[in-house]
C-alpha cells in the first residue's frame, strides 16, 4: 500500500481489504470509506520480543492496527514526513520517528550496541538516544517522521557520513554503525551531545538525515 505525499507534513494511503497497516497512535488526521483503528498490543509483528526491546530502550511507541476499505490521512506533531519505500531491503529507524508503515513489512529490534561496541551504548546514555532501533524488513511503504525535513546521504565505501547522534533519523543498506567522539572525555563533561558525538556510518547504503537536532 504506497503511500502519497499530500505535502511536506502529510500523507494518505489506501487501505484495501485483506491487507493492514500500523500508524503511529495520534496520527490520523481524517479518513475515507470503512476503516477501523485498533490499538496493537505487541508492535506490529515484533512480537513479545519486540516490545520487550522498546521497553528496555525506554520506547513505548504505541501503534494502532488500521484495518478496513479506504483512504486515511496521517500526519503527527506538525512534523516533516518522508516517505521511504523498500524493495527487500531493510530500514533501521527510530521506534518514535515511525508514523506509518505496511503491514507487510517485517518489524524486529536491533541493539545499536551490538554494532557500535560500548561506544554505541554511550549513544543512549549521554545523547538521549534509544539503544534499540527498530528494523523494518521486505517490500513496501515506510513513513517517518522529523524536524526541518530530511535529506539522504550517500554512504559509499569510499566516504564514511559522520551524523549527529541526534540528527539521525534511520538508515538502510550493508551499513556499520558506531559512536565517535570529536572531544576529549574531560572536555564532554556536561554536554550531551552536538560536536561532541558523532555517529560513523560506513559501508554502502543511505543515512537519513533531519535538519534540525530536536527529539521529537
Amino acid at each position: 500500500m504506497p503511500f502519497t505525499q499530500l505535502n511536506s507534513k502529510m500523507i494518505e494511503a489506501q487501505v484495501i481489504p485483506g491487507q493492514r497497516l500500523f500508524s503511529q497512535r495520534g496520527a490520523m488526521l481524517a479518513y475515507r470509506g470503512e476503516v477501523s483503528f485498533t490499538p496493537n498490543l505487541t508492535g506490529g509483528q515484533g512480537g513479545v520480543m519486540g516490545m520487550i526491546g522498546r521497553r528496555v530502550a525506554n520506547e513505548q511507541t504505541p501503534l494502532m492496527t488500521v484495518e478496513g476499505q479506504g483512504t486515511v490521512m496521517f500526519g503527527h506533531g506538525g512534523h516533516h514526513v518522508h516517505v521511504v519505500q523498500l524493495t527487500g531491503d531493510t530500514l533501521y529507524v527510530e521506534a518514535d520517528r515511525l508514523l506509518a508503515f505496511d503491514g507487510t513489512l517485517q518489524q524486529g529490534t536491533m541493539f545499536m550496541g551490538q554494532q557500535g561496541g560500548v561506544m554505541g551504548m554511550v549513544r543512549g546514555q549521554v545523547t538521549g538516544q534509544g539503544l534499540f532501533t527498530t528494523t523494518l524488513a521486505g517490500h513496501g511503504s515506510v513513513a517517518v517522521m522529523a524536524h526541518g525535513g530530511v535529506i539522504e546521504l550517500p554512504i559509499t565505501p569510499q566516504r564514511a557520513v559522520h551524523v549527529d547522534p541526534q540528527a539521525y533519523v534511520a538508515h538502510r543498506g550493508d551499513v556499520r554503525n558506531k559512536l565517535s567522539t570529536a572531544l576529549g572525555w574531560r572536555d564532554m563533561v556536561g554536554r550531551g551531545s552536538g560536536e561532541a558525538f558523532q555517529l560513523e556510518l560506513s559501508g554502502h547504503g543511505v543515512v537519513y538525515v533531519q535538519a534540525s537536532e530536536e527529539k521529537l
